[in-house]
């Protein structure tokens, strides 16, 4: 019996738990907390809202008992109230899956599977890129040590994410590559179905049915660097004219910007075209934050993504959405999923972090390779859930097909 315990229910995981469901293999989610499923302000988004998808059907579930307040900003702000290994017993769990150590209730879960003689299997997001200095890397090992040494099987989520656990001493025999991802199948039929819409769609959002459109999707926050799309259109546009960015998102760097921008379409100015153009600058459509079953309509319009982030970016799940939708994807060398999948598509699609000259080459690139939505959709599939499906049944099953002691 596996056991799986992970924050909230989010999106982006809920097709994995469906999928180990249908796969027959006997597991219950326990979740902290219910965030996600109501509405509620995300402050970096700057907007309130919940997911529109079904995130509970589909696999067992259960939430547990927390101190509260709960505050998910904080470490100590998520903690089991409730002993879990009488819930493990219960269950007669074998293994309990941890989504990483974010949150104390994280580190009990794991104490309390020890005692209970649980075997422990950790997915966590942490990659080799951080910039920390040698104290702070030394003072995180000593810190993670202890929790580390307790885990029986790493689901590596990608390159960068075993770089660090190797770092950290966990030996190759209890790591399993086991990649990041969406639900691939979903994006496919999707971008499929919208694929004659396409004019429509950009017209909607005041975009020419000829432009060049590059895609950013997230928040406009200071570690996506969104500013760094802005300065390498302004770069391009005496070579590309028509070039037109689509921001899809929010965030505390908005006003910014839209003041850096000919905008032609915001739907925070509740849509209409011509919204404030600006001679001489790049044009851009401001799309609003769009909620799960509508951000496909973003990759229907786009030519390419671009994530221009730091190392903060773990890994870059929007850039797996795009590619199953048939989009390439243009990141920077510090996004955790950068040598996982647009370098295996194309190295130049890679560039140096905060290199503006670099990432306008790497457009260029892309417009000019035109790779077909087929060859896009084979890299996207490395990364395909049931990668991770396979993962899990090889630590469950062995190589003998029996389930472990």
């Amino acid at each position: 019996m596996l056991s799986i315990l992970t924050s909230h229910p989010i999106q982006y995981q809920v097709p994995l738990w469906r999928a180990i469901q249908q796969r027959g293999i006997a597991n219950k989610v326990w979740f902290l907390t219910d965030h996600g499923l109501r509405n509620s302000l995300d402050r970096e988004f700057g907007v309130q809202f919940a997911w529109d998808v079904d995130l509970l059907g589909g696999y067992e579930h259960e939430f547990l008992s927390l101190h509260q307040p709960v505050d998910m900003s904080r470490f100590r702000g998520v903690r089991l109230k409730e002993d879990l290994g009488l819930r493990l017993k219960s269950v007669k769990a074998t293994h309990l899956w941890v989504e990483g150590w974010r949150y104390q209730a994280f580190w009990q879960a794991t104490q309390y599977a020890t005692k209970a003689g649980v075997r422990i299997v950790m997915r966590g997001e942490t990659n080799a890129l951080g910039r920390r200095g040698v104290a702070k890397r030394m003072a995180r090992k000593l810190f993670l040590r202890p929790l580390l040494a307790k885990v029986d099987s790493f689901l590596c989520i990608g390159t960068q994410n075993r770089r660090f656990y190797e770092q950290h001493g966990v030996s190759s025999n209890r790591m399993l590559m086991a990649p990041y991802c969406v639900d691939n199948d979903y994006f496919v039929s999707v971008a499929e179905r919208l694929r004659p819409e396409r004019a429509r769609l950009r017209a909607k959002w005041g975009i020419a049915d000829d432009a060049v459109v590059v895609l950013f999707c997230g928040k406009f926050i200071e570690k996506k660097h969104p500013m760094h799309l802005v300065d390498a259109a302004r770069l391009l546009m005496p070579e590309c004219p028509k070039l037109h960015l689509l921001f899809v998102g929010g965030g505390d760097q908005g006003g910014q910007l839209r003041e850096s921008l000919s905008v032609v379409y915001d739907q925070e100015l509740g849509g209409g075209h011509d919204a404030s153009v600006k001679e001489g600058m790049p044009r851009a459509t401001f799309a609003g934050f769009l909620n799960q079953s509508q951000v496909p309509e973003a990759y229907a319009v786009a030519d390419m993504l671009v994530l221009p982030s730091d190392h903060g970016e773990t890994w870059g799940l929007v850039v797996n959405e795009a590619m199953a939708s048939g989009i390439p994807a243009v990141v920077s060398d510090q996004v955790g999923c950068a040598v996982d999948l647009p370098q295996v598509l194309d190295p130049k699609l890679v560039y140096r972090f905060g290199d503006i000259e670099g990432l306008k080459r790497a457009i260029q690139h892309c417009d000019k390779s035109r790779f077909s939505r087929e060859a896009v959709r084979v890299v996207a599939g490395r990364c395909h859930l049931m990668h991770t499906v396979c993962a899990i049944e090889a630590v469950l099953y062995g190589q003998s097909g029996t389930l472990r002691d």
